[in-house]
């Protein structure tokens, strides 16, 4: 059996995650097989020379990709040219579908013979644009979707695709324990804890930062855990500079999860760290502000009836969801305050989590990685 050679693409922290896995699973299934490509440092601890710095793939918002586009292009040529020069046996992309999907582009048509082409991370036209499965499954030869819901809408359209679970479940989200983070910032064990998570953005935290800072003054007897980044942490700490109650605000990923776990409830920005939160077992509302034009646009284009992905894979509102006209600080605390004292509606959200961590693949025999590798092992045989 030939040596067989995968290159792979990683655009951010997440993706270098899941090419890290990724690898690890190849490796322990196919001994010898050579890695080459774009990543982090997780995928680099696994072999991988990264070609250039993977953080530069993360600028493809609008505002960023103006003042860069010359340099990105230079990046995609720069991949494309490589990816002809190495002629690797399959191409795995990760997330990241701007830079992608515009190297994949590149690939299949400057390379005579291409490489099997997989893409990691289906795009979510179940939510919006559902055209773009139709123009996704003409690139791509095969799909890895994290969602048991995904995959017919690429089939539909002829493309190979599989769904292997969320990374989640490879994470500590579901076994860490709240006692070591609360023993560290002197959080007494019966202390009243609520989660406040400003999401990711400098522009989430201008529109949710007041009503936040509300909702916590609402809870003069309970002590605030602020997991947060770097770039946010000085803003959030002269935000609630002025809370009568503790506020223990912490940007070390180490004790992540154990500040999960630490919490009683919680508040979050509409995204990702809703799905978190309810893999770690927290009861939860979550906020959502944006521009009344990105508002408007949102209400045209989305075709689900929920924001958390929770909801939208229960097909029910179990977590509740304060967005925009609602998304009030007398509401949210409402809410809040029946998470905390009210056991039927704390447990009501903790029954709906298991089915949640069922649809991530908690309960599976594999692993999302080793899942995913065998997939792509399915390309060479």
């Amino acid at each position: 059996m030939r040596e067989a050679h995968i290159y792979l693409i990683a655009g951010e922290a997440s993706g270098d995650f899941l090419g890290a896995q990724l690898m690890k699973s190849l490796k322990e299934a196919r001994p010898g097989i050579r890695f080459s490509g774009i990543g982090g440092p997780l995928m680099e601890a696994e072999g991988l020379q990264s070609i250039f710095p993977y953080e530069e793939l993360s600028l493809m918002g609008i505002l960023e990709v103006l003042p860069n586009i010359i340099h990105i292009l230079k990046r995609i040529k720069q991949t494309i040219e490589n990816i002809e020069k190495i002629n690797p046996d399959i191409l795995v992309t990760i997330d990241a579908p701007d830079f992608s999907f515009r190297v994949v582009k590149g690939v299949r048509k400057r390379v005579g013979a291409p490489p099997e082409i997989i893409h990691y991370v289906a795009p979510t036209v179940w939510a919006w644009r559902a055209g773009r499965a139709k123009k996704i499954a003409k690139i791509l030869d095969g799909l890895i979707c994290l969602l048991d819901f995904e995959p017919p809408y690429f089939e539909k359209e002829g493309l190979k695709a599989v769904a292997v679970g969320h990374p989640l479940v490879e994470g500590e989200a579901f076994r860490a324990q709240g006692g070591p983070f609360r023993a560290a910032h002197n959080i007494p064990q019966d202390a009243a804890t609520i989660g406040v998570f400003f999401g990711s953005r400098k522009e989430e935290f201008k529109r949710l930062g007041c009503v936040l800072h509300d909702v916590m003054k609402n809870f003069p007897q309970a002590q605030f855990i602020v997991p947060t980044l770097p770039h946010l942490e000085r803003d959030i700490r002269a935000l609630t500079d002025d809370m009568g109650a503790p506020v223990h605000i912490t940007t070390d990923k180490r004790e992540k999860w154990e500040a999960f776990a630490a919490c009683d409830a919680a508040v979050a920005a509409s995204g990702t760290v809703g799905l978190e939160l309810a893999a770690a077992g927290v009861p939860h509302v979550i906020a959502y502000r944006m521009s009344a034009l990105t508002w408007a646009i949102v209400k045209r284009v989305v075709k689900v009836r929920y924001a958390h992905l929770g909801n939208i894979m229960l097909d029910r509102e179990v977590i509740p969801e304060f967005l925009q006209p609602l998304c009030r600080a007398d509401l949210i605390s409402l809410s809040l305050k029946r998470l905390l004292t009210d056991e039927k509606e704390r447990q009501k959200q903790i029954d709906a989590f298991e089915k949640i961590r069922v649809k991530l693949g908690a309960h599976d025999p594999k692993t999302p990685s080793e899942k995913a590798a065998e997939f792509v092992l399915s390309f060479l045989d």
